[in-house]
C-alpha cells in the first residue's frame, strides 16, 4: 500500500493511497476464515463451515468489508504520517475519491482536524468598562415595588371610579351577534386591572367604572386565540361591578422585611434595601454584559486571533443558512431555485463570510473555556432549560424533550459555556 499526506493547514488534510487488489483479496480471505469459525450455514456445522461456503453466502459483502479495512489501514496510516491522533478529528472522514481499477483502488480520504489555536494574551482584547452606578431613588423604586407585592387587598368604601391597579369584583356575560358563549360568563369574578388578564381592550374599558355601575365592553378576540370558534371574532360583554379592591401600602418595618428576607433572622430593611442594590447592580452589569461588552469582544477575538478552519465543519454551517433560508422562501421562489442550480450555489456562498465567522467564534469559546477551566455539563443545562420553561409557564418536562428531540442541547450548552466564559473574563477588567 503506496500512502501519501497532504497536511493542507492546520484543520484540513488529505490522505491519499493506491490499494491493490492483492491486498483486498488478503483481506476477504482473512475476513472469510474469521466468519467460518462463528457464522451459521444450513448443512454445516457451527465452526466447521468451509471459507468457500462463507464466500459464496456472502460474496460481495465480504469485498466490502475487505475494502473498509484497507480504508481504515489507509487513515491510520495517514494520521501517523502527518502527527495527528484519533481523537483530534472532528467528524468522520470524508471519502473524496475511490477509484476502481484492473490492478488497484485509488482512494483520497479528506480529513478534518481540531486546530490548534494560539490564544496568546486574549485578556487584552476585553474591553474596560466601569460597574454601572445604582441610584438611591432606584432602590427606593424597587423596595417600593416588592414591598406593594406584599400589600393586603382592601375594599374601598369611597364613591370613586376604578383605576389600573385596583382589583374589580364583577360579573359579566359575552356574545357574539347577539348569542352568548361558552365559557363567556362568570359572577364574582375578581380582575385586577392592568394585569393583562382578559383579552387586549377589555380591561381598559373597565377602567373608569363606578361600584353598582353596567357596562357593555366591546372586543375583538385576536387573531391567534386559542379557541378557534373565537379567533378573531367581535364580542359584547355585558360587566356588572359590585367591589372595587385596592392595595393597601404597607408599613417597611421589620415585619414586613421579614416576608423579603424569609429565613432570615433579625431582618430589617436596610438590609432589603443592601439587598435590592446587590440586585440592581447585578441588572445592570448584566444588561451592559449581554447588549454591550460580550459581543464587542467576541468579535474582537474572531478579528485577532487566527484560526484554521475545517472546510467540511464551515460547509455544514453554510448548509444549514441556506436550509433556513429556504424556510422563509415562498413556493414560487423554491421552485426556481430547483431549476437553477447556479443560483443556488450563489445563494450558498451568500453566507460564506458568516458561517466562517460562525465557526470561528465556535472553536475560539472552546479553547478559552479550556484555558479558563469552564465547562457546562449535561445536568445544568436542563436546570437551566426547566427554569426557563417554568418561568413562561410551559411544562418543563415536555420543553427538554423538545430541545432533544430537536438536536439543540448542543447548540445552548455551548451558548452557555460562550456566556461563562465571556462573563469571567469581563469581570476581570471592571475598572
Amino acid at each position: 500500500m503506496n500512502v501519501t499526506t497532504n497536511k493542507i493547514d492546520g484543520a484540513n488534510a488529505t490522505v491519499s493511497a493506491q490499494i491493490s487488489n492483492e491486498e483486498i483479496a488478503v483481506n476477504v480471505e482473512k475476513i472469510a476464515k474469521q466468519l467460518a469459525k462463528t457464522t451459521n450455514i444450513p448443512g454445516f456445522r457451527k465452526g466447521k463451515v468451509p471459507v468457500s461456503a462463507v464466500k459464496k453466502q456472502y460474496g460481495e459483502k465480504l469485498v466490502q468489508d475487505a475494502e473498509s479495512e484497507a480504508l481504515r489501514d489507509v487513515l491510520t496510516a495517514g494520521l501517523k504520517d502527518i502527527g495527528v491522533e484519533n481523537d483530534a478529528m472532528i467528524g468522520e472522514p470524508q471519502i473524496t475519491k475511490f477509484d476502481k481499477g484492473d490492478e488497484n483502488i485509488d482512494v483520497e480520504v479528506t480529513v478534518a482536524i481540531r486546530p490548534e489555536i494560539d490564544l496568546g494574551d486574549y485578556a487584552k482584547l476585553a474591553p474596560a468598562y466601569k460597574t454601572p452606578k445604582i441610584t438611591a431613588a432606584a432602590v427606593k423604586e424597587r423596595v417600593d415595588d416588592l414591598a406593594m407585592q406584599q400589600a393586603e387587598l382592601v375594599t374601598v368604601d369611597e364613591d370613586r371610579a376604578l383605576e389600573s391597579g385596583d382589583t374589580v369584583l364583577m360579573d359579566f356575560e359575552g356574545s357574539i351577534d347577539g348569542e352568548l358563549f361558552e365559557g363567556g360568563a362568570a359572577t364574582g369574578f375578581a380582575l385586577a386591572l392592568g394585569s393583562g388578564q382578559f383579552i387586549p381592550g377589555f380591561e381598559d374599558q373597565v377602567i373608569g367604572m363606578k361600584k353598582g355601575e353596567e357596562k357593555v365592553v366591546k372586543v375583538t378576540f385576536p387573531e391567534n386565540y386559542g379557541g378557534e370558534s373565537l379567533a378573531g371574532k367581535d364580542a359584547e360583554f355585558k360587566v356588572t361591578a359590585h367591589e372595587i379592591q385596592a392595595k393597601k401600602k404597607p408599613r417597611q418595618d421589620a415585619k414586613l422585611a421579614a416576608k423579603l428576607i424569609p429565613g432570615e433572622e433579625d431582618a430589617t430593611m436596610d438590609m432589603v434595601k443592601e439587598q435590592v442594590q446587590t440586585q440592581l447592580e447585578n441588572e445592570a452589569k448584566s444588561k451592559l454584559f449581554n447588549e454591550d461588552l460580550k459581543p464587542k469582544m467576541l468579535e474582537a477575538l474572531v478579528e485577532k486571533i487566527d484560526v484554521a478552519l475545517p472546510k467540511f465543519v464551515v460547509d455544514q454551517e453554510m448548509d444549514m443558512a441556506l436550509n433556513k433560508k429556504a424556510q422563509s422562501m415562498t413556493e414560487d421562489e423554491i421552485k426556481a431555485l430547483q431549476e437553477n442550480a447556479d443560483k443556488v450555489t450563489e445563494l450558498r456562498e451568500e453566507g460564506r463570510e458568516d458561517a466562517e465567522r460562525s465557526v470561528k467564534a465556535t472553536f475560539i469559546i472552546d479553547a478559552l473555556a479550556k484555558a479558563e477551566g469552564i465547562a457546562v455539563e449535561e445536568q445544568e443545562v436542563m436546570q437551566t432549560i426547566y427554569m426557563e420553561a417554568m418561568q413562561s409557564g410551559q411544562d418543563p418536562a415536555t420543553v427538554y424533550k423538545q430541545y432533544q428531540e430537536s438536536g439543540y442541547l448542543p447548540a445552548v450548552q455551548m451558548a452557555m459555556v460562550e456566556d461563562k466564559v465571556l462573563s469571567k473574563i469581563l469581570n476581570g477588567k471592571d475598572a
